[in-house]
């Protein structure tokens, strides 16, 4: 016998849990596939185990997307501070960290169980382990979903399958497919919020520098983040990187100032006067790990790196200041979606409604979370953007 849903939502996720939540809230009768054998698994394994969930200081202007007014109805009709209600009133604990993070005090799964607390209570039913094998469009507002052998009917399909990124996670490109099989396009699809790898000397140079971490200021183009960057094995990481990798041409140079908001020419400049018998490396000694001074030294000063900095020109000191305050570095790649936190691009928004996620040339069929083009910032804006369009699809349906 087959079975009828007015929802079937593909992906067990955090964007398909809301959207199921706030369906069963409407009275609609849900049922999610996941693909995995748990739902909720990145929702887990986020925020270091306790799940950045969402972002005080959350605005249009924290995401990508080729339209960039589409995230702002979502965003406005359900905020950070509409999920926060939620946490307090599970009596989750949680605290803030810089730029406006929060995070569960205990567990990620808190979180999950919240989600799952809530679809229980309206009804939705949760399948795992679900190989989706054909979804057809039969009728006006209705389809039909054939899984594990078992058909369904629906009156509406929600694709949140999520993107590409941590394939070891089983993340497969079902949800671009299914837009290419009802005639909705995609945007150019790469890794994102993701760590950068390089070869040759810097390769060598960083690998040496693994595990040592400083503040700095990323540019690209006319794009700036200011925050910590790491260095690796294989190359740069830390939030920094990963918000610049966002913006990043492939090919083209970061430039990197290690002290941000710091005239490091002018300091050595005042120091050749302060205290002449000074070498540049006891100086800068004072800034950075010395570790990092060292590699530095044999890049940028290593004919003279024994010399007080009396015996400087100005014109050498202004020379090294200003390559600390603006390193550039060619990246060789990215370390792809092995590691990256989402994908950028997706589902193309033109093709949806930024009120309901409905797909505007197949109604009933749905596009929720990171298989769209939405990506945020790193800092809890992509949960927020799964949220957001969740609430805005699941009042919809």
């Amino acid at each position: 016998m087959t079975k009828y849903y007015d929802a079937i939502v593909l992906g067990g996720g955090a964007a398909g849990l809301m959207t199921a939540w706030q369906a069963g809230l409407q009275g609609r009768k849900v049922r999610i596939l996941e693909r995995s054998k748990k739902v909720g698994r990145k929702i887990l394994m986020s925020g270091g185990g306790r799940c950045n969930f969402t972002n005080l200081h959350t605005t249009e202007s924290d995401f990508l997307c080729g339209n960039p007014h589409f995230v702002k109805s979502a965003l406005k009709r359900y905020t950070a501070w509409d999920f926060i209600g939620k946490v307090i009133e599970h009596n989750i604990p949680y605290h803030e960290r810089s730029h406006g993070q929060l995070f569960c005090d205990n567990k990620a799964k808190d979180i999950l169980n919240m989600l799952l607390d809530e679809c229980a209570a309206v009804g939705t039913e949760i399948s795992t382990q679900c190989d989706i094998t054909g979804i057809e469009s039969v009728g006006e507002k209705q389809f039909e979903v054939t899984t594990n052998g078992e058909v369904l009917l629906a009156s509406s399909v929600v694709v949140a399958t999520g993107g590409l990124s941590i394939p070891s996670m089983g993340t497969t490109p079902f949800g671009y497919e299914i837009a290419k099989q009802f005639g909705l396009p995609t945007t150019p699809l790469r890794a994102s919020l993701v760590p950068y790898t390089f070869d040759g000397e810097h390769k060598q140079m960083f690998s040496r520098l693994s595990g040592n971490a400083i503040d700095t200021r990323i540019t690209f183009g006319s794009t700036s983040f200011e925050e910590a960057m790491l260095f690796t094995h294989r190359g740069l990481s830390g939030p920094v990187v990963l918000q610049i990798s966002n913006y990043w041409t492939p090919g083209q140079a970061i430039t990197v100032d290690l002290l941000p908001g710091v005239d490091v020419a002018g300091l050595l400049i005042e120091a050749k006067g302060s205290r002449p018998k000074s070498i540049l490396r006891t100086i800068m000694n004072e800034y950075f790990p010395r570790n990092l001074v060292l590699e530095l030294e044999s890049l940028w000063w290593q004919d003279v790196k024994d010399k007080p900095v009396a015996e400087y020109s100005n014109e050498q000191l202004a020379n090294i200041g200003a390559t600390f305050n603006a390193w550039n570095l060619i990246p060789a790649g990215t370390e792809g979606y092995k590691t990256a936190e989402v994908t950028l691009g997706g589902v193309d928004t033109d093709y949806l409604s930024s009120k309901t996620m409905e797909a505007t040339t197949q109604p009933g069929l749905y596009f929720v979370g990171e298989v769209v083009d939405v990506t945020g910032h790193l800092g809890g804006f992509n949960f927020q953007w799964a949220w957001s369009s969740g609430y805005a699809c699941g009042n919809a349906l």
